[in-house]
């Protein structure tokens, strides 16, 4: 599901809420959560989830072009999700 799709089903679940103004609140909703967490706050869903900013350490690898030569990778911010209960419990359920 991208983007339009998701604004097009969350126009069809609420009542009096047009395809367009889901767009809007979606873009909304992510541009909030993109400025929460790339300033080092967490924004949390109670029971869907958790997003965060966690910061990945450096470290050394493999050139996959020469595999002989090693190469520094860099640290980097990295975004983090963590599942809530009822997300992992209706999961668990489908698979069941």
């Amino acid at each position: 599901m991208n983007k339009v799709e998701l604004a097009r089903a969350v126009a069809k679940k609420c009542a009096g809420l047009s395809r367009k103004q889901a767009e809007e609140v979606i873009e909304c909703l992510t541009d909030i959560i993109t400025e929460t967490i790339k300033a080092g706050g967490k924004v949390t869903l109670a029971g869907f989830g958790a997003f965060s900013a966690r910061k990945r350490a450096g470290h050394e690898g493999v050139n996959p072009r020469n595999v002989s030569e090693k190469i520094q990778i860099p640290s980097v911010t990295v975004a983090k999700f963590k599942a809530g209960k009822n997300l992992k419990e209706a999961l668990k359920a489908k698979t069941q």
